[in-house]
């Protein structure tokens, strides 16, 4: 504990860094405070007893949720958050596979990485205009809402106005994010969503421990359990967080060797530090995870259209139960697809063989060019298996644990794309940081807080 406090304490003595964690932590808390405030001519206790009736069901809702801290159910002016852009960045990415222009611009370096931000904006801006009219018309479907509390009717004014502050909210949730990035610390709109998964944190262990001691709240059972199950699934929770932890950052390490090229009459090694690729074991991170989701959504959209017949209903529903075993057979398959395939197109070992073998740089045993490309792939798809379903199983551990009892809302944070994005930046905020410490002499923040000696 007192090298952790002496850690904390070196962090505080940087001033960069401090500066960096304190804005940081101001635009989250501008964000929490703007997700907050409802849409103009709505009844704001009516939409609380709305959410109160919905909350912990499952489903999209919770989902959605989980990205907005709440906004999206609360018909918050941040309803739809960060969900416009992150829809944007996918489209913007998966678009650059088969649109030269935008394979052009990833070469370009920060002059294209500009237009491509640029890009992705605006078309933050249309995904927003589109989906804020779906949100909109259906705000008493969603959330349940009564037509009492719309005060001001469904007229053209509430359209306008709520069009424009949803579009609104979500620019400025964007901007929030690029300027977290920019002046603060780790990535602005991961640490957006990550906030808004911690502010449902505190609500749904509450309501699993009044459930489990007080015999009150969600899934009561007469206070079946008691302290002792509480201690029980705290520790099954931070199991799984280790292994969601060993799942981010676990690697393969590929050996590689460099030729060796004289300089000024002596013999110099052009290798660097680092002597081997690190492929990582989930290199898709949380996108099979989102996309999967995705499409799990289309048979619920499927039982409740008009057209459907009984018997499509019938299929429709069992792979629309979130706890149910179609679903979630379905749900782990189509990570496990999707992870081959967002690796596929992110991690180029093509471009791997191509800069080894311009660096002068070998795999030992292995020719350079076209052999060393066909390596890297088979690794590559060797340890995305193993990955895929362990990402699979983290995925649908919340529908397992709530069969031992475990509230939905609890449940959630169990595994699946809360958890997984929790952990990763977490991590990742924590190796900047560390980077900042090490820069100043420092250990890093989970060693020894002495300063380090220079030889100076």
């Amino acid at each position: 504990m007192n090298k952790f406090i002496q850690s904390i304490k070196n962090i505080w003595s940087i001033e960069d860094l401090r500066n960096k964690i304190i804005m940081t932590l101001s635009l989250m808390v501008v964000y929490r405070f703007a997700a907050q405030v409802t849409l103009p001519g709505l009844d704001g206790a009516a939409i609380a007893n709305a959410m109160d009736s919905k909350s912990g069901t499952g489903g999209i809702l919770d989902i959605i949720n989980m990205f907005t801290g709440g906004g999206f159910s609360s018909a918050s002016v941040m309803a739809l958050g960060v969900m416009p852009y992150i829809s944007a960045s996918i489209v913007v990415q998966l678009m650059g596979i088969a649109i030269p222009y935008l394979q052009k611009l990833q070469k370009d370096g920060e002059s294209g990485r500009k237009k491509i931000t640029q890009i992705t904006r605006w078309l933050t801006i249309g995904i927003t205009l589109v989906q804020g009219p779906a949100y909109i018309a259906n705000l008493g479907n969603i959330i349940g809402i009564p037509e009492s509390a719309f005060l001001m009717g469904h007229g053209g004014i509430f359209w306008f106005t709520s069009l424009i502050l949803l579009t609104t909210g979500s620019v400025f949730a964007m901007w929030l994010g690029e300027k977290i990035t920019d002046k603060g610390i780790g990535n602005g709109i991961s640490l957006l969503i990550m906030i808004g998964i911690i502010a449902r944190f505190p609500g749904s262990f509450m309501l699993e421990f009044a459930a489990k001691v007080n015999g009150s709240g969600e899934g009561a059972s007469g206070g079946a359990g008691g302290m002792m199950m509480i201690l029980i699934e705290i520790i099954v929770w931070f199991i799984v967080i280790m292994l969601s932890v060993y799942l981010v950052t676990a690697i393969r390490k590929v050996a590689v060797q460099y030729a060796r090229k004289t300089v000024a009459g002596t013999v110099r090694d052009v290798a660097g530090a680092r002597q081997y690729i690190p492929l990582k074991l989930n290199s898709a991170g949380v996108m099979p995870i989102i996309f999967a989701q995705a499409i799990m959504f289309v048979p619920s959209a499927i039982q409740n259209a008009s057209f459907s017949s009984d018997g499509v209903k019938a299929v429709a529903g069992w792979f629309s139960d979130f706890n149910g075993l179609g679903y979630n057979l379905l749900f782990a398959f189509l990570i496990i697809i999707f992870s081959y395939f967002y690796t596929a197109i992110t991690v180029k070992t093509n471009e791997m063989a191509a800069s080894l073998k311009r660096s002068n740089g070998f795999i030992p045993g292995v020719r350079p060019g076209k052999d060393t490309d066909n390596y890297l792939d088979r690794i590559l798809s060797l340890i995305t298996f193993p990955g895929s379903i362990f990402l699979a199983l983290l995925a649908v551990l919340p529908a397992f644990v709530t069969m031992f009892g475990v509230s939905q809302g609890w449940a959630m944070f169990y595994g699946g794309t809360s958890l997984i994005i929790m952990v990763g930046v977490a991590i990742d905020t924590i190796q900047q940081i560390n980077a900042h410490l090490l820069n100043r002499h420092y250990d890093g923040l989970m060693k020894t807080g002495t300063k380090r000696k220079t030889g100076l």
